[in-house]
């Protein structure tokens, strides 16, 4: 007799839990090929269910061809049914523990992410209804691999007021996300052994997207004014160069015009792209707005931006502004890529911005975050007085302490991680190893200013 126990408690049809744990025994080897397997009545009557339920499972097995019905002789393991596991499995998914969480008061640090809380439902629902139920039935249909043209419209007017980008719609791109607009960047540039120049440290994301291609990564350190332009020299041949002007990630610096003004005159002289990358930079703190470095040069900058920290991750909607040449041959990427970025959610978002909501509620947004950053860097200094320098702090949603003796090791990290709070050091962002190791980089835009003080408090508990 095989052992096929049943949960009644569990939201799973009896059928599917019989034929599910049977399927697993035979891909693991442990019902071995010609096995005979009880009969459906004998099987029944063990479990206490329906007669039905096993013959069910009994017919889905032997229509995926697990299992064979030999007239007179019963039901056997069929043949080449037995799939080696590279892995452990669990042989009886369905009743695994529930994962519950050990970690339901872990504090976690991670920059990046906005408070979904305030994500406006009650507009994005209205506006997402009206556009569903009363645009033509054309929007259902497939769309333009650059985006719709109701997006991009607003979009170039909203970029040309709040980043001083110059850009005409037709030059912009709409991409699930900046990842897939860094991804058709990549594409577009880059060739195995080509050379790109890399601001230092940079996410990690960043530098597998620009290196899958077989592209090479030179690293140009960054200082409290971004990218070390100084060090740009004749010698290298790159076909791009990759910047956040606006806000370095993940330290946070501005990239003044006098270092701009080199990266364009570098571009212009020897034929390659600046990819400005604007990260975060909606959420400024202190003094005015930065301008982008695309406004500066149309024809060498490639500008990416997406709505993942302006209002939701979920919404997976970025953007490219591209020099006239690049239009057409990223257009082709994009097509190939996934044809196009789903329509409703790129007409609502236009219908979002054109109204005034967007504005709005990076305005409302402003004011919260600065008091999470303002309460963050309080709390710090009073834990911390003199021992911690900190960085990036005038924009954005995260900022980097700069400890004097400290030095963030995997088991270090792995300490505070069982102390109930998840940080993230510079290092790990780092392309050339051993110049950040007592930078972490601390993200409040989800924290309530509560759950920052208490996490502060059991950083310092865990420096000792």
């Amino acid at each position: 007799m095989i052992w096929v126990p049943i949960d009644q408690k569990r939201d799973i049809p009896f059928i599917r839990q019989v034929y599910t744990q049977i399927r697993t025994r035979i891909l693991q080897g442990n019902l071995l090929a010609g096995e005979r397997l009880p009969s459906t009545r004998q099987l029944a009557n063990e479990l206490d269910v329906s007669r039905n339920v096993v013959l069910e499972a009994y017919e889905q097995l032997i229509a995926e061809g697990y299992i064979e019905a030999r007239h007179g002789s019963g039901t056997f393991v069929a043949e080449g049914a037995y799939l080696e596991q590279l892995h452990h499995t669990k042989s009886d998914p369905f009743f695994e523990r529930d994962e519950l969480s050990d970690e339901k008061d872990l504090i976690d640090f991670r920059s990046g992410l906005p408070d979904l809380q305030f994500f406006p439902r009650k507009t994005w629902a209205k506006l997402s209804y009206d556009v569903c139920m009363n645009s033509s039935h054309t929007v259902l249909s497939y769309g333009y691999p650059e985006g719709r043209p109701e997006l991009r419209q607003a979009l170039a007017r909203y970029l040309v007021k709040s980043r001083g980008v110059q850009c005409q719609p037709h030059q912009l791109v709409i991409t699930s996300g900046a990842t897939q607009a860094l991804t058709l960047v990549a594409k577009l540039l880059l060739k195995k052994g080509d050379q790109i120049l890399m601001e230092d440290p940079v996410t990690r994301d960043i530098q597998t997207i620009f290196s899958t291609p077989g592209s090479i990564l030179h690293p140009i350190p960054v200082d409290e004014n971004g990218m070390r332009t100084e060090l740009i020299t004749p010698d290298f041949n790159p076909k791009c160069i990759f910047v956040t002007p606006s806000h370095q990630y993940p330290l946070g610096s501005t990239l003044p015009i006098q270092r701009r003004i080199q990266l364009i005159q570098y571009a212009r002289a020897t034929g390659c792209y600046i990819v400005e990358d604007d990260y975060d930079s909606e959420f400024r703190y202190e003094g005015a707005p930065i301008s982008s470095l695309q406004g500066l040069d149309t024809d060498h900058v490639i500008y990416i931006g997406s709505f993942s920290k302006i209002l939701s991750p979920a919404l997976r909607l970025g953007y490219l502004i591209l020099p006239p040449r690049l239009i057409k041959e990223c257009r082709k990427l994009k097509w190939f890529t996934d044809l196009h970025t789903p329509s409703l959610e790129q007409i609502t978002l236009g219908r979002f911005m054109e109204e005034g909501y967007l504005e709005r509620h990076i305005h409302n947004m402003k004011k919260i975050y600065k008091k999470r950053r303002d309460h963050l860097v309080e709390v710090i200094e009073k834990r911390f007085s003199h021992q911690v320098k900190i960085l990036g702090h005038s924009t954005g949603l995260h900022l980097v302490a700069e400890y004097q003796h400290t030095v963030f090791t995997e088991d270090f990290v792995k300490k505070m991680r069982d102390n109930g709070i998840r940080v993230y050091p510079v290092e790990d962002h780092a392309i050339e190893k051993g110049k950040h190791q007592n930078q972490m980089i601390l993200g409040y835009g989800h924290l309530c200013e509560e759950e920052i003080e208490e996490g502060i408090r059991r950083l310092a508990e865990c420096l000792g």
